[in-house]
């Protein structure tokens, strides 16, 4: 009986090990920081006119604040005209227009397309400054798995059009910054997409600077999941490449820029037998077809989530089998 014990008292240490790592990973949640409302809004001389607003009488204040929803409104509006003058506007041939939304720093039009036989959302978005390009954790907390579904965070923040994020809590490393704000400054060696204060976004080495340097140097918001799809224009990722062990055809999010201040947020519905699905490549090339210069994956599969207007505009699904919201930790939103 003697020669059994070791084996089975092994067994049940390294079964309740395995059980306690699975569940730490995936499960127990652990807020670390409550968050709400921590911005820093320095970098953005936007910020600046609202703190010195902020010290003058009442009248001074209603009239600052009338001349700079203005100043936004005026600047969101020529925004949109070059854009239209330039011909540098998203393609929209074989598109559906399905909504639209306009406020005195943001407009926002939203397309439906069909590529590769999947449901693919494209939000054409033009901000009068990247201050408007927001984002939110889940609960209002940063920590490891707190989670809540994408229309929930983007309700509890009146956010008009909200994305899932790249699901940082899902991750022990990869600098996270959010609204000019440091959360981790660990190093996973992935490409980091910032997007900058003077409304331009670019992917860069996360090695090359602390996460610190990177906000002194005008980053507002970065993402660490990856890859990059798009640079300078050209597709950025090879045929094969894939997310780990992801599937090659996915439910996908991602993000990318036009022009300063001109974004889009994409997601496309996939495992379903409406919607096959994208693989990395493709997602590339459509983000690249429709005239994105730069262009970076987020978390997908059964996060992929698009909110607007109230309504989940797309079809989240794990399994294919029914519409479920999975989740995740943070959106990337632009508020009403």
């Amino acid at each position: 009986m003697k020669k059994y014990i070791y084996p089975v008292s092994f067994s049940l240490v390294l079964a309740a090990f395995t059980l306690f790592v699975v569940l730490d990973t995936f499960v127990i949640s652990r807020p670390m920081v409550y968050v709400h409302g921590q911005i820093n809004n320095s970098m953005f001389s936007s910020g600046q006119k609202k703190a010195e607003a902020s010290s003058a009488d009442e009248p001074a204040e209603e009239k600052e604040s009338k001349e700079s929803s203005e100043e936004t409104e005026k600047k969101v509006s020529d925004s949109s005209e070059n854009t239209k003058a330039s011909g540098d506007g998203i393609s929209t041939e074989g598109a559906s227009l399905i909504g639209e939304y306009n406020n005195d720093n943001a407009s926002i039009k939203l397309y439906e397309y069909s590529y590769e036989s999947t449901a693919v959302y494209v939000a054409d978005i033009v901000v009068s400054s990247s201050e408007y390009i927001r984002t939110a954790f889940a609960d209002d907390y940063y920590g490891k798995n707190v989670t809540a579904k994408t229309s929930e965070t983007a309700q509890e923040n009146n956010a008009a059009l909200a994305i899932n994020g790249d699901y940082y809590g899902a991750r022990e490393s990869g600098y996270v910054i959010r609204n000019g704000v440091v959360y981790r400054d660990s190093d996973d060696g992935r490409d980091l997409l910032c997007i900058y204060a003077d409304g331009t976004m670019k992917i860069v080495s996360s090695g090359e600077s602390t996460a610190q340097e990177l906000v002194d140097n005008g980053v507002w918001q970065a993402f660490s999941f990856g890859p990059a799809l798009v640079q300078n224009g050209q597709v950025d990722v090879s045929v094969n490449a894939e997310v780990g062990k992801a599937m090659a055809s996915n439910p996908r999010t991602a993000v990318g820029m036009i022009d300063s201040c001109h974004y889009v947020f994409v997601v496309s519905d996939g495992r379903t037998s409406a919607s096959k699905g994208l693989s990395l490549f493709q997602l590339a090339t459509f983000m690249k077809d429709i005239g994105v210069d730069t262009a970076y994956n987020l978390d997908g599969g059964g996060s992929s989530t698009l909110y607007f207007n109230g309504k989940i505009i797309n079809y989240p699904t794990t399994s294919g089998r029914s519409m479920k919201e999975r989740g995740v930790s943070d959106i990337v939103y632009i508020a009403k």
